[in-house]
This record gives structure tokens, C-alpha cells and sequence, in this order.
């Protein structure tokens, strides 16, 4: 792509993996016993951002669902019934995520804060946003690694500035599922065509509910107030969408993350997590980038061996010959190899206070390399008001710019709207280590 305009992002990309991501020890992984309501037959993961404008009810939404779902342990249950009794005021859910002490003086959710909870279907790890422009670095941040995000809107106010830059920027990040949460129905009477009208403006493909975070309407039971509405409830939907197949998708990606060797016993295995694809014992998969090709004699796990692995599974391939391989080596299926090159065009989201320029130098973390770089161009920032690209010589805080780098070292890199994984990278000052971008290659 030669732009970055809304006509660019796809109505939905399936992918699994973004810019920060934490690797789990395997999709099967047993449940964390300190997780309320986690079950022993839980075992999928959905990642879900909640983004919209300043206000609107994100904290409050994520403070009824971790409620309503009794995933809320006794000592924070009782913590927040008392700080609300304290302030002379109805149990306020919102308490259960503004933890910051910044947040609670200010009236504002200043960062993104991650909360877990499970169903009997279903494991969740929430990224709660912040509402404010000057905080895009944080939802980017946030939504780079959903499988859904829940855009929030104030009923009464309708969709407004900060409402579509968060919805544009989730497909710009590819986010597979979007839902339009119209909060605080209440306010408005439970008026159909307040909601239908919302609904009908929000510019891309979402599944809309009407909700209240404040009364629980929709949330998690679904609502006598909304006879109109035949849809599901907020959390059925997010027990029910379908995230599985985003697991399995697109070619086999394996980044090297460490190399095991036992001299004793002469085991030799190469240790990482699947980004994408499906690799199976027997499978013929090259080596990059060396270009050597080999075949998995087996797959190893925590748990033992197994007949197949898939992202974000954790897991040990041992290869038939021995090959040499080196951590920021890639292992790939033979026929559908990345990209391996030193010049790289990217869409990139700029997150600290020093401008980014043609010339300026930075290391490129990309899946399990690291690799210093130098920007060679800078074509176009784009306006997240207007979402339209504008010419521009360098790229401030929070700005989102189109670049071409030159890596010291090869990159195997996926165009973003393929594969989430491979298509990422976080840009880090050289001198003091810091996380100062992230990208998003051909995006």
C-alpha cells in the first residue's frame, strides 16, 4: 500500500500476534488457579481492548464484567464497596481498574491497564485504553495484540472525533473483530433509534449492542429494557466469536528465541513460540536466513511431546540435521517464506518526545531479532483527525507516519495485513534502551 488513508484497512484481517506481546507456555496450558472463576476446562484465550472518548464508560464497563462475572476477589470486592461508601456514593465498579493514583486525582484513565478474568468457556485479558489524543501511543499499544476490540459510546453524545479515531486506528492495527458498545442506554430512555442511528454512522463492519456499564443491562445477562434488541449480551459475544482459527492461519513462522543443547545426552533443540501457521513432525521447513532446509524430527513441550503446534504455543523443535541456527533465526515452512531484506517500509506510531527524522538511528526489534537501523526516508504522517496522509519531515509524540528503515541486518518480515506477527516491530533508542515506536511493515 502507497498510503495511509481509510480506504487502506480491510474490514477485518484475522491474526493472532502484534507489536508487544507476551508468550504463553502453550494454548493448552493449564488454568492459573489464582484467576477468580477460572475453570479446568478453560483453556482459550481472547484479548480484548476497550477504547473510546473520555467519559464514556470504559472503566465502568470492565468493573461490571470482572462483577457480574464473579471473577472480583472477596478482599477487591470489599475494598471498592467500602472506598464508594467512603464517598457517599452507589458501588463504584470503575474502582476495580482505575488503580493509578494519578488516575483516581485526575478523573482520567491515563495508561493502559490489563485485567484478567475467566468464564467456564472462555479465559480474557483486558487492556483498558485511555480516552485522551494525547494517549494514542496507548491504545495502539493496547489494541496491537486484540483479537477484539469493544469501542465505547455515550449514547446521548452519538459518535464523536475520538470515537472514530479509535475505531480507525483498531483496523489500521487490524484487529480481526470490532463490537460497538452504545453505553449508558438509560440516559436516553432505552430509545431504539438512538441506538439504531449509532449503529448506522460507525464507519466499519461491528456487532453493535446496546448496553448500560452502570445498571448491567446487556452486560452480562441480557436486558428486559431492550425488547427490540434480539443480539447477545456483551459477554456471550465475547464467549462465542471466533478466535480459534486466527491461531492456524497463514504460512509456518517460527522465530528462534534460544537454542538448548545437552552435551550429555546430545539433545539439541531450538526454543521459541509459533507466530503462525501449523508445524507438525515430518514437515520440510527452511531455515532463514541461511536457506537451508531441513525436516522436524520432533516437537517438544513443558507438558512433552506433540503431534502439532500452532501460535502461540511455546514450544522446542528438534530438526533431523544439524544445522546451524542462532537465536533471531527464523524456521519457516518450505513454499511460503517471508521477506528477507534490509529495507523496510512501515507504518509507524511514534511514542516519545524526541522526533523521529530521516537519519535517526535505532535498533529494530523485530520478532526475536535485533538489529540496528537507520531511517532512510520519511514519506507522509497521517492525520488522525481527518485519518487523510499529509507530507510531513519528521514525526512527533503520538504521530503516525509512513517510513522506510534500513537494517543493519536482514529482517524476514510478513506484510502487516497478512500476518500480525511477522509484519510487527517496536523501534528502541539506542542509548537508552527505551521503547520509542512501533511499526507495522507495508501497513
Amino acid at each position: 500500500m502507497s498510503s495511509l488513508s481509510p480506504e487502506s484497512v480491510p474490514s477485518g484481517e484475522a491474526a493472532s500476534l502484534g507489536l508487544l506481546r507476551r508468550s504463553s507456555r502453550s494454548a493448552a496450558s493449564p488454568d492459573d488457579p489464582s484467576t477468580p472463576g477460572a475453570s479446568a476446562g478453560t483453556t482459550e484465550l481472547l484479548r480484548l481492548a476497550t477504547a473510546g472518548s473520555v467519559d464514556d464508560g470504559k472503566s465502568t464497563l470492565i468493573g461490571r464484567l470482572l462483577w457480574d462475572s464473579k471473577s472480583v476477589f472477596e478482599d477487591q470486592a470489599a475494598a471498592v464497596v467500602d472506598a464508594s461508601e467512603r464517598r457517599g456514593e452507589a458501588t463504584n465498579l470503575a474502582l476495580l481498574t482505575d488503580g493509578l493514583r494519578a488516575e483516581r486525582e485526575q478523573g482520567i484513565t491515563i495508561d493502559v491497564a490489563y485485567r484478567y478474568f475467566a468464564t467456564p468457556r472462555r479465559k480474557f485479558i483486558v487492556a483498558d485504553t485511555p480516552g485522551h489524543v494525547q494517549y494514542t501511543r496507548n491504545m495502539v499499544t493496547g489494541a496491537s495484540t486484540a483479537d477484539l476490540a469493544v469501542i465505547l459510546v455515550d449514547a446521548r453524545k452519538g459518535l464523536v472525533e475520538q470515537s472514530r479515531r479509535h475505531a480507525f486506528l483498531s483496523r489500521l492495527l487490524r484487529v480481526p473483530h470490532l463490537v460497538l458498545a452504545v453505553n449508558k442506554m438509560d440516559l436516553v430512555g432505552w430509545d431504539e433509534e438512538v441506538f439504531r442511528a449509532i449503529a448506522s454512522a460507525f464507519p466499519f463492519e461491528a456487532t453493535a449492542i446496546p448496553l448500560s456499564a452502570l445498571h448491567g443491562d446487556n452486560v452480562v445477562e441480557r436486558s428486559a429494557n431492550t425488547p427490540w434488541y434480539d443480539g447477545p449480551s456483551l459477554l456471550e459475544h465475547l464467549e462465542s466469536v471466533d478466535v480459534a482459527t486466527t491461531h492456524h492461519i497463514g504460512d509456518a513462522r517460527f522465530p528462534v528465541q534460544h537454542v538448548i543443547r545437552d552435551h550429555r545426552t546430545g539433545y539439541r533443540g531450538y526454543a521459541g513460540t509459533v507466530a503462525s501457521g501449523v508445524l507438525r513432525p515430518g514437515d520440510e521447513v527452511e531455515v532463514l536466513p541461511s536457506g537451508l532446509r531441513t525436516r522436524i524430527e520432533a516437537i517438544d513441550t513443558y507438558d512433552g511431546p506433540v503431534d502439532t503446534a500452532f501460535a502461540p504455543m511455546s514450544v522446542t523443535l528438534r530438526l533431523a540435521d544439524e544445522v546451524d541456527v542462532s537465536r533471531g533465526d527464523m524456521i519457516v515452512g518450505v513454499g511460503g517464506r517471508p521477506d528477507v531484506t534490509n529495507d523496510v517500509t512501515a507504518t509507524v506510531c511514534w511514542m516519545t518526545d524526541e522526533p523521529l527524522r530521516p537519519g535517526s538511528r535505532l535498533l529494530v526489534k523485530h520478532t526475536t531479532r535485533t538489529a540496528k537501523a537507520v531511517v532512510k526516508t520519511l514519506d507522509q504522517r497521517l492525520d488522525v483527525a481527518t485519518f487523510e496522509p499529509v507530507p510531513a519531515t519528521e514525526l512527533g509524540l503520538n504521530d503516525i507516519g509512513r517510513v522506510t528503515l534500513r537494517t543493519a541486518q536482514p529482517l524476514f518480515a510478513d506484510d502487516y495485513a497478512e500476518n500480525r506477527a511477522t509484519g510487527a516491530f517496536i523501534l528502541v533508542d539506542e542509548l537508552t534502551g527505551a521503547t520509542a515506536g512501533a511499526g507495522m511493515v507495508g501497513a
